[in-house]
């Protein structure tokens, strides 16, 4: 098998990599994630996962990147990652009561031969309404501040969601059954490496 390489600093892509027993190295590096505004979530995410897994590529000889980009959209406008307490209460109070989208676009992308494949996953979470008490002890454990739309499905905030429809995995940040369907276009079987 090749060697097998994500493009990513989230803790949380790894844990799930990890979880699945994948066998994989890290690779991380800083990319421009601006974009032109008014582009729709799907393409912006598959936009960014291209870029990153481009230029994790630049690093190596040979190998499989995975790289992964993950957006929160309420109304199709795109909810990021807060910079700071305001943000995330502004961002949360919008969330509250209703439903929203996470969109994960993952690209792969072999080495020799820059064979590329990329996808997105899109679920739907529903949030309960919170008061603004409540929220702002959930931000005060700063969780929310490195996760797009300043909250985490696996964390603390699973006391606000209500349902989801969809993969929870891609809320998370990496569509693991998606990525494993990917995978396998590329000659990798995951559950083979379970022996």
């Amino acid at each position: 098998m090749p060697e097998i390489y994500l493009a990513s600093s989230s803790p949380r892509r790894r844990e799930l990599l990890g979880q699945i027993k994948l066998p994989h190295q890290i690779l991380t590096m800083e990319v421009d994630e601006t974009l032109p505004p008014g582009i729709p979530p799907a393409e912006q995410v598959l936009t960014l996962s291209r870029r990153k897994a481009l230029a994790a590529a630049e690093k190596l000889d040979a190998g499989i990147v995975i790289a992964a980009d993950t957006v929160v959209a309420l109304d199709e406008i795109v909810l990021g990652k807060p910079r700071n307490a305001a943000e995330a209460l502004d961002m949360l109070e919008r969330l509250q009561g209703k439903a929203h989208e996470v969109f994960s676009g993952i690209t792969l992308l072999k080495i020799p031969g820059n064979r590329v494949l990329s996808d997105y996953e899109r679920t739907e979470v529903i949030m309960r309404r919170a008061g603004r008490a409540e929220l702002a002890r959930y931000i005060a454990t700063g969780e929310p501040m490195d996760k797009a739309g300043a909250y985490g499905i696996q964390g603390l905030a699973a006391v606000f969601v209500t349902g989801i429809k969809g993969c929870y995995y891609n809320v998370v940040g990496l569509p693991v059954a998606k990525l494993v369907t990917m995978l396998r276009e590329f000659g990798i079987n995951v559950t083979a490496c379970w022996g």
